[in-house]
């Protein structure tokens, strides 16, 4: 089993945990409403994002035998790795929120998706670049920048705050973009260009062109925060794709950490006689 599955492996099942706080939570445990917990804030009074936020550190359903033996329950009908994939594709497949693209394009699509073993960059240990990466587990914030780091392949992600793009990097054809922040009231807006052609904006075979623009929203209510990413892309798509919210609880554990993910190391896809990804 190479260092590309384990990683892979690894990092969606942190996520999945991560993911798993349904949006009303925000209700619970925001920053308005009797009991609720205070939303921190900046010198600047906007909002503070710092903190780490879901279960890093390690799986969040693993578990530990008697003999000290770990095990991950994973998300599946029989909890096994392969079927684990296999699951994951069937729900991203049957999500009615999916981008829109125009009529010429849907055959890559579905081309992209039945041979995504082989076309997949992320498959072959490239950068998921954003939004397909989702939201940071770890943010680190000023009044002047914020910090995104994340445990798959410990990308790190910086972005400026109330400064106009790059008239340089701003053109560059990038995996991540060329970031850059605003505040709307109680809201950090991240506007990204200057993007490849490469990454996709999902799993099941979702590509873009380099005029991709991405614009993330993170609103923290207490020991929340509220992220949602819209997908821009006038070439291929027909109209802007608003993914589905993610909300994200803050961890209060002293000892949590971000581990180092495994080095990615292709070394299946020559031995592969189907198409299965994992």
């Amino acid at each position: 089993m190479n260092g590309q599955f384990l990683g892979s492996l690894a990092t969606a099942a942190a996520i999945a945990a991560l993911w798993a706080v349904p949006t009303h939570t925000q209700a619970t445990q925001g920053g308005n409403g009797a009991g609720a917990t205070p939303t921190p804030r900046l010198a600047d009074g906007h909002p503070d994002l710092s903190g780490l936020w879901g279960n890093v550190g390690g799986f969040g359903n693993a578990q530990t035998d008697a003999s000290g033996n770990v095990s991950v329950i994973l998300n599946a009908r029989d909890g096994s790795p392969e079927n684990f994939e296999r699951d994951s594709g069937i729900r991203q497949r049957m999500d009615p929120n999916k981008p829109i693209y125009k009529p010429e394009f849907w055959d890559k699509v579905q081309d992209y998706d039945i041979n995504g073993n082989r076309l997949d960059p992320a498959y072959s240990c490239f950068p998921e670049g954003v939004p397909r990466m989702g939201p940071p587990l770890k943010i680190i914030a000023t009044p002047k920048e914020v910090v995104f780091l994340y445990a798959g392949r410990n990308v790190y992600r910086i972005i400026p705050i109330d400064r106009p793009h790059d008239p340089v990097n701003s053109l560059d054809q990038t995996w991540m973009g060329d970031p850059v922040g605003h505040w709307e009231g109680d809201t950090l807006v991240v506007d990204i260009i200057g993007f490849n052609d490469v990454s996709w904006l999902d799993w099941p075979g979702y590509f873009h062109s380099t005029d991709l623009r991405v614009t993330e929203r993170l609103t923290r209510e207490g020991s929340t925060i509220r992220y949602q990413a819209t997908v821009e892309d006038p070439t291929v798509l027909m109209k802007p794709w608003v993914m589905n919210p993610r909300v994200l609880r803050l961890n209060t554990d002293p000892n949590a950490t971000i581990p180092e993910d495994l080095p990615c190391d292709e070394r299946d896809l020559e031995h592969q006689v189907t198409k299965e990804r994992g």
